[in-house]
């Protein structure tokens, strides 16, 4: 199989699991953003138009999870993929500091997107939201990020 098939069977099943923790076992903040992460990883490969509708396909599929702030989702995941897409135009390499900072930045961005996206009505705090869960989310995707990185190989050009 090639790189590339390799990684999209990578983000398929990164999503699949996603859905399997979130959705089949309501883990809800216990379990990592999977699809954030998957997002990411697939962003660098292709183009911004590839990256940008996985992007939107991911949120879309988030947003059919909560229909309070529908279309939230979408926002923040079609913004994050296109600004990951747009990376491998000024960062090449492969540095493991680069992944990590790549993975941190991309779903803290997400968060801030998503807390922005979603309306004073449905927000909590900034302060805990974005800055402590957010943050805390942002390590919690990275470190998950590097492990799936070791173990597939997927993100090393990243």
């Amino acid at each position: 199989m090639t790189s590339r098939g390799w990684l999209w069977t990578v983000v398929g099943a990164l999503a699949c699991v996603h859905l399997l923790l979130h959705v089949g076992f309501s883990y809800e903040r216990g379990a990592p953003d999977l699809l954030t992460l998957g997002l990411l990883l697939a962003a660098r490969d292709g183009g911004v138009g590839r990256a940008s509708a996985l992007g939107l396909f991911f949120g879309l599929l988030e947003d059919a999870l909560s229909v309070l702030a529908f279309g939230a989702n979408s926002v923040a995941m079609t913004i994050v993929a296109i600004a990951g897409a747009l990376t491998r135009d000024f960062f090449v390499g492969d540095s493991r500091f680069f992944l990590v900072s790549y993975l941190l930045i991309g779903k803290w961005v997400r968060d801030l997107v998503h807390w922005i996206a979603v309306g004073e009505g449905m927000r909590r705090p900034f302060v805990e939201q974005v800055l402590v869960d957010g943050g805390m989310a942002s390590v919690y995707v990275a470190v998950v990020g590097v492990l799936v990185a070791g173990l597939t190989g997927v993100g090393r050009d990243a």
